[in-house]
C-alpha cells in the first residue's frame, strides 16, 4: 500500500465517521460552502470520487442515493475508489487532468484526499460536530492549497481569502486561506 493509498484511507475513514454521526435533523443545515447544506456537502465528495474514477473508465456500482442514505453512498464511493489505489498497475494509470497529465493516485491524493479534510470540516461545522483537524492534515492542505495557485480561486473551488485574526491557529489560517471562517 502506497503513502497515498494510506493518507486517502486514512481521511477516508475519518470523513464517512463524521458522516455517520450527523444527526438526521442536521442535514439541512448550511454548510459553510455557499449554498450547500450539510447534505449537498456529502453529494459533492461522493460525485468528485465518481468524477475520478471516470478518468480512468472506472465507476462506483451500485452506489445508494446521498438522499436516501450518506453514509451508504459515501461508503460504496471510497471504497471503489481504495480497491484501485490498492492496485499499484491501476493506481499508476495515466490520464489528462485538469492540470495536464497525471496519474490515477496523484489526482486522488491533490483533489480528492485535500477534499476530504476540508469538507469534513465543513461537514462537521454544519452538523454541529467537532470541527478540529489533524494538524498534520492541516499543514498538508496548507501547503497543497498553496501550490494550486490561482487555480484555487477558480469559480466553485474556493472563494477569496479572508484575513485571519493576528493570533489564529494554523487550522484557522488555513481555512481563512481557503475562504472558510473557522
Amino acid at each position: 500500500m502506497s503513502e497515498i493509498s494510506q493518507r486517502y484511507e486514512r481521511l477516508a475513514s475519518e470523513f464517512g465517521a463524521t458522516v455517520a454521526a450527523v444527526p438526521p435533523a442536521r442535514w439541512s443545515q448550511p454548510s459553510p460552502c455557499e449554498g450547500w447544506d450539510a447534505r449537498d456537502v456529502v453529494k459533492h465528495v461522493v460525485g468528485a470520487h465518481a468524477m475520478q474514477l471516470g478518468f480512468i473508465g472506472h465507476e462506483v456500482r451500485e452506489v445508494p442515493s446521498v438522499d436516501d442514505d450518506p453514509v451508504a453512498a459515501f461508503h460504496a464511493a471510497s471504497t471503489a475508489v481504495q480497491v484501485v489505489l490498492d492496485e499499484a498497475q491501476q493506481a499508476r494509470q495515466t490520464f489528462d487532468g485538469v492540470a495536464g497529465p497525471t496519474t490515477f493516485e496523484d489526482s486522488i491524493d491533490q483533489f480528492l484526499s485535500f477534499d476530504l479534510v476540508v469538507h469534513r470540516w465543513d461537514l462537521a461545522k454544519a452538523a454541529g460536530l467537532d470541527t478540529r483537524l489533524n494538524p498534520d492534515d492541516v499543514a498538508w492542505v496548507a501547503a497543497g492549497a498553496s501550490a494550486m495557485g490561482e487555480g484555487l480561486r477558480a469559480d466553485g473551488v474556493c472563494g477569496p481569502a479572508l484575513t485571519p485574526p493576528d493570533d489564529a491557529d494554523a487550522q484557522t489560517r488555513m481555512l481563512a486561506y481557503l475562504g472558510r471562517r473557522a
